[in-house]
C-alpha cells in the first residue's frame, strides 16, 4: 500500500534549501529585523509578478483583508458582501471593522461568489464586495466589478489561494481596488510561518495601509491614525523571494496533477471541479464533491491516501456567527466537498495511485 500525503511542505524546503538558508542568513547578518531592505525588495518583486503598482507586506492574510477594509473606511453600520462559501477569515475581517458580512451564494461551476446574485444583496448600507478566488479558481471579476462601480462600492479580492492565477489573461493582483494575500505555509506561495500582503493600483489605499500596518505611523513616533502592528517579517520576506522565483514552475506541476485527475477519475459518484474557460486556475486545492463524502474519505484513508475537507462548517453555521440564514448551496457544498492530494511535490505514481483507488471504490 502506498502512502500519499495531502501535501509535502518539507520537500519544498529541501528543493530550495541552499538558497533559502542563504537568504535567512543574509537577513540575520543584516541586523534589520523589522521592515527594512529585504521586505522592500520582496514588495517590489511581488508587485512586478502581480502586475500591480503597490505591494504592502502584512503579518498575515487576515490582517491584509482587515486593514484593506479599514483603508476603505469600512466600519460600524456598513455592510460588506462576502461569499457564503469561504474560509471564515473573509467574514472575520469584515467583523473586525465592526461591519456586517452579507453572504451571497456561489455559482456551481467555480463555487465562487455568483455575480448574478450580487445586485439583489446590495442595500443602502453596502460599502464593499469581497470576492474570493476559492481553491485557486479565479472568481468572475468583470461583472462583479461592473456592478460595484454602478453602486460606487469598493472591491477587495481575497486571493489567499490564487498566487499566479490568471483572469482573462492577466494575473490576479491588479483588477480591483485592492487584493489581499496570505503566505501561510501551505499556500502556493508559502512562508515558514504566517505572512500576508495587499496589492493595489490605488496610491491612496497603499499609503493608508502602510500607516495602518505600522501603528498608524509614517514617521517614527508620529501617529496620524489609530493603527495596528502587522508587518511582514523580513526573514519570511527573504524566503518568499526565493520561492517566488519557483512559483510558476510549481504551479505548472499542480496543473499537471489536476489534468491527470480530471482525465483519469471515472467515478460516476464524484463531481469533478470545473472552471471558467477564460480563467487559468493554480489548483491550490483539487476539490471533488460526493454525497458519500465521509465514506469516501474513510476508504481513501484506509488505502493510505490523506484528504482534507475545505470547509466542513460554513461561516454562517459557526458558533462565532450562528446565523439562521437560508444558504442551501453553502450547506450542501460543506457536506459534500473533499480535497484530494495536490502540490508540486506529489509525484506521478502517487497521483496515479489516487486515481486507481478512487475508480476501484
Amino acid at each position: 500500500m502506498k502512502k500519499v500525503p495531502f501535501t509535502n511542505l518539507l520537500a519544498g524546503y529541501q528543493e530550495l534549501k541552499t538558497e533559502i538558508d542563504e537568504s535567512i542568513s543574509r537577513v540575520l547578518d543584516s541586523g534589520q529585523y523589522i521592515l527594512g531592505t529585504e521586505l522592500e525588495l520582496f514588495e517590489e518583486e511581488f508587485a512586478r509578478y502581480c502586475e500591480a503598482k503597490f505591494v504592502i507586506g502584512m503579518a498575515n492574510g487576515l490582517d491584509a483583508l482587515h486593514l484593506a477594509l479599514r483603508a476603505m473606511d469600512v466600519g460600524p453600520g456598513d455592510e460588506v458582501i462576502v461569499p457564503s462559501n469561504t474560509f471564515i477569515a473573509t467574514w472575520l475581517a469584515v467583523s473586525e471593522c465592526g461591519a456586517t458580512p452579507v453572504p451571497v451564494e456561489p455559482d456551481q461551476i467555480t463555487f465562487n461568489l455568483d455575480p448574478e446574485r450580487l445586485e439583489s444583496a446590495i442595500t443602502s448600507k453596502t460599502k464593499a464586495v469581497v470576492p474570493v478566488h476559492l481553491y485557486g479558481q479565479p472568481a468572475d471579476l468583470d461583472p462583479i466589478i461592473a456592478i460595484a462601480k454602478k453602486y460606487k462600492l469598493w472591491v477587495l479580492e481575497d486571493a489567499a489561494q490564487a498566487h499566479g492565477a490568471r483572469y482573462k489573461g492577466r494575473k490576479i493582483g491588479s483588477h480591483s481596488d485592492a487584493v489581499a494575500w496570505s503566505f501561510y505555509p501551505g499556500k502556493n506561495l508559502g512562508a515558514f510561518g504566517d505572512g500576508g500582503a495587499i496589492t493595489t493600483q490605488n496610491s491612496f489605499i497603499a499609503d493608508r495601509i502602510k500607516a495602518l500596518r505600522n501603528y498608524g505611523s509614517k514617521v517614527k513616533y508620529e501617529h496620524a491614525v489609530k493603527g495596528y502592528n502587522s508587518r511582514l517579517d523580513p526573514i519570511q520576506a527573504s524566503v518568499l523571494r526565493v520561492k517566488l522565483k519557483k512559483l510558476d514552475e510549481w504551479n505548472i506541476r499542480r496543473r499537471q496533477i489536476a489534468k491527470n485527475y480530471l482525465e483519469g477519475i471515472k467515478s460516476i459518484d464524484l463531481i469533478l471541479p470545473k472552471y471558467l474557460d477564460y480563467c487559468e486556475p493554480v489548483w491550490h486545492l483539487f476539490v471533488v464533491r460526493s454525497p458519500k463524502r465521509n465514506d469516501l474519505q474513510k476508504k481513501l484513508n484506509a488505502a493510505g491516501i490523506s484528504t482534507l475537507i475545505h470547509y466542513p462548517i460554513p461561516p454562517h453555521r459557526q458558533r462565532a456567527y450562528n446565523l439562521n440564514f437560508n444558504l442551501p448551496l453553502a450547506d450542501q457544498i460543506a457536506s459534500e466537498v473533499l480535497s484530494l492530494p495536490i502540490g508540486p511535490h506529489i509525484d506521478h505514481d502517487q497521483v496515479q495511485y489516487v486515481i486507481e483507488i478512487i475508480n476501484n471504490i
